[in-house]
């Protein structure tokens, strides 16, 4: 049975059977374990990546007016010519470079970046994409093709992870907080993991003791940042540090930039956040019910930006900036590069798009920029020399 939170539409028939063929094979993992529950974040993996029926290897629209949420290739092209001018200035160092982008959505920042970079005379040797959905390849390939035709031959699509490193530029935008977490309960007295069970046509959460290895490190997590709160509930993203040891192996020289939502960890484990950060988007709406409509809604939780900053460095990786999206861009001739937009849309189409970018209210601030560098450490990155907020990790 699909359950549908309140004031959401309902999904289309076919969608509804989709969903309820996922929901079986997650109800027969359950069934097979002795707890008669699962992880959370083995329930988010499956309803995001299962590899039929999974939220980003199905074939559904996520991205634009069709989908669920929108992200900021696709709000202006200022968003990629920005970080074309961050890539001019690492290009220049390194000489001949790659372009690596990890899930390229709908194409649109890859269109946009290398028509920037190509004005430029800029362009990378490759621009490779990892791409986990055929769908979504399938669709990058059209759009690429039908947008820059002249440029095709430059863009290379994997599966895995490139198996020789690259030197140039690593792209990561909204890629981090869609990893899968574990959830955990505090009360005063103790600390249990939040799980997922099939109760009464339904999945349901149910709490179980830690993992004896973690609990020592959860513990210390309160007496860090919440030691007052008797009930808190927050997030841990264990696949972080594997994720980037796979980024750090492919990154020979020359910066990864990692774009995301998310704070550094004192505002993410902050008092007054005791119910986690963990969101779905499904139809340009949000709201907290994971354990509905299972496979046809986005989940996501921030990113814990210290988190990531430590792991970075555990792989011998430099912490070369963190800033806002709007200072990145700022710093990134985001004003000059405006003035040159207003010849090709109308200025209210230009400011309303800007807003939307840059703005505290919007993305501005909600989303930041963390650069992270490999034997390229002689010069400062363009897009943190103002505004660089490393000492709040």
């Amino acid at each position: 049975m699909i359950t549908i939170p309140l004031d959401l539409p309902a999904p289309t028939l076919s969608l509804q059977a989709q969903s309820a063929e996922l929901c079986q094979l997650i109800r027969q993992e359950i069934s097979h374990e002795p707890s008669a529950s699962i992880s959370f974040e083995r329930f988010m993996e499956l309803a995001l990546y299962e590899p039929k029926w999974g939220y980003y290897t199905a074939g559904l629209d996520k991205f634009g007016k069709a989908g669920d949420f929108t992200t900021a290739p696709e709000i202006s092209p200022l968003f990629a010519r920005c970080i074309g001018r961050q890539c001019q200035q690492v290009f220049g160092h390194l000489g001949q470079a790659d372009v690596f982008e990890i899930g390229a959505g709908t194409g649109q920042l890859a269109i946009d970046l290398l028509l920037f970079l190509e004005q430029q005379h800029s362009l990378p040797s490759r621009y490779k994409i990892l791409e986990i959905s055929s769908t979504l390849k399938q669709r990058q390939q059209q759009r690429l093709q039908q947008h820059i035709p002249h440029l095709f031959p430059l863009i290379e699509w994997l599966e895995t992870w490139p198996t020789s490193p690259i030197k140039g530029l690593i792209l990561a935008n909204e890629v981090v907080d869609a990893l899968p977490v574990q959830q955990f309960f505090w009360t005063d007295e103790t600390v249990q993991e939040v799980r997922v069970a099939y109760e009464k046509q339904r999945f349901v959460y149910c709490l179980q003791p830690v993992a004896h290895s973690l609990k020592d490190q959860l513990i210390q997590l309160k007496l860090s940042y919440f030691p007052e709160v008797k009930a808190y509930q927050t997030e841990l993203r264990s696949q972080l540090k594997a994720w980037l040891g796979k980024l750090s192996d492919t990154l020979e020289q020359g910066l990864a930039l990692i774009i995301d939502y998310g704070f550094p960890a004192q505002e993410y484990y902050h008092p007054d956040r005791a119910d986690g950060t963990l969101l779905c988007y499904y139809q340009h709406r949000t709201h907290a019910d994971p354990l509905s409509l299972v496979g046809l809604q986005d989940i996501t939780a921030s990113v814990d930006f210290t988190d990531l900053a430590r792991a970075a460095v555990q792989f011998g990786l430099q912490v070369a900036g963190f800033t806002s999206q709007a200072a990145f861009l700022l710093n990134n001739d985001l004003l000059p590069l405006i003035e040159k937009c207003y010849d090709e849309v109308s200025t209210m189409d230009v400011n309303r798009r800007v807003h939307l970018l840059t703005s505290p209210s919007e993305m501005g601030e909600l989303i930041k920029v963390m650069g992270l560098t490999r034997n390229c450490e002689s010069f400062p990155l363009n897009g943190f020399k103002l505004y660089d907020k490393r000492m709040r990790l």
